[in-house]
C-alpha cells in the first residue's frame, strides 16, 4: 500500500506542500482562512472540510512518508 509514495522524492513533497499551503496568496491562504474556522467554529460546509483536507493533502503524504521511511530504518 502507497508504494507511490516511494517514487515521490522529498523535494517534490515539500514543493507542493509549500505551494498549497500558500495558495491562493490573495487575499489569504485557503489553510490560514480554514483555521481561523475552526477557531470560530464556522467551518461546517463540506465544501470548505474539503477545500481544507485538499491543502493539507501533501503534508499528510509528506509525514506519511517520513513515517514510512523512519519506520523501514
Amino acid at each position: 500500500m502507497l508504494k507511490f509514495l516511494n517514487k515521490l522524492s522529498y523535494s517534490t513533497l515539500i514543493l507542493a506542500a509549500v505551494f498549497m499551503l500558500l495558495t491562493p496568496i490573495s487575499p489569504m491562504p485557503h489553510v490560514i482562512e480554514k483555521i481561523i474556522m475552526i477557531k470560530n467554529m464556522t467551518l461546517y460546509k463540506p465544501l470548505d472540510i474539503f477545500d481544507l483536507f485538499f491543502h493539507l493533502s501533501p503534508i499528510i503524504l509528506l509525514i506519511i512518508k517520513a513515517i514510512k521511511d523512519k519506520q523501514r530504518f
